[in-house]
């Protein structure tokens, strides 16, 4: 009981101001007699969440695993990015533009093509989270890199350290700050390259009902689902921060050359 006291205390603004605004929802659609299949009371939602679930769990399952794929080879493809482009102001100049530009194709139309040249199945989706989420990574460790203090550089050229030194022992610590940020928004941005991809292509997950409650008016269900994804979407964020606040301060100050 103290734990989720604790939560509440912390998060208590958040809190009041979701409660807030259900139960203005839940009035305002009551009053107003808005049609459920127009936009369903909080009510129907959570009840529809509750006697839906043995139909809503398998697909989440679905989902969550292309989200973590997805997530993994984003962030994967993103660290790696950033580190050849930090390697040298060509390679910087070089890259940087094609990673930019990776990002303004449209990914609804990116997710029909991978669906002819791979197939229907796990892989589509989860091609198409990595593309959506590498960015983030890429471009905050990118710019973490590069943000190594010009005193401590010299500090380190005065004591010949190597280029290997340089990176693990100055500019990955310098850089461990943006990387977390790039993480959590990759993390975030996953859960949306996943459902893209079900709503292309697919037969199952949550992306699948949300479009099978627009087409069939089943406006409840939609929004369960969309409960179910924001809900994934902040408990991959939460893991990511975890991590950071478990792992931070081992990597915050550069360490000597020594």
């Amino acid at each position: 009981m103290k734990k989720i006291a604790n939560v509440f205390r912390l998060y208590r603004a958040s809190i009041l101001f979701v409660v807030g605004i259900t139960l203005l929802w839940e009035f305002w659609v009551w009053v107003r007699g808005v049609e459920r299949y127009l936009l369903p009371p909080p009510s129907l939602v959570f009840r529809t969440l509750v006697t839906r679930w043995p139909v809503i769990w398998p697909n989440a399952q679905v989902t969550f695993v292309e989200v973590i794929f997805g997530f993994l080879l984003g962030i994967t493809i993103g660290l790696a990015a950033a580190i050849v482009m930090s390697r040298s102001l060509a390679l910087h100049r070089t890259f940087y533009p094609l990673v930019v530009a990776s990002q303004t194709f449209p990914k609804e139309a990116l997710a029909p093509l991978f669906i002819v040249l791979i197939g229907v199945g796990l892989a589509p989706k989860v091609l198409i989270a990595a593309l959506i989420s590498f960015f983030p990574t890429a471009i905050n460790t990118a710019r973490g890199l590069r943000s190594c203090d010009p005193m401590a550089v010299d500090l380190f050229r005065a004591m010949s350290a190597t280029r290997r030194q340089m990176f693990w022992r100055l500019e990955l610590p310098s850089a461990v700050p943006f990387i977390f940020t790039g993480l959590k928004m990759s993390a975030t941005l996953s859960v949306i390259g996943a459902v893209v991809g079900e709503f292309v292509g697919a037969s199952q997950g949550l992306g699948y009902l949300t479009q099978k409650g627009i087409d069939e008016l089943q406006t409840d269900l939609m929004f369960a689902s969309l409960i179910v994804l924001g809900a994934m979407g902040v408990i991959l964020f939460s893991v990511v921060e975890l991590m950071e606040r478990l792992g931070f301060r081992r990597f915050t100050e550069p360490a000597s050359v020594l």
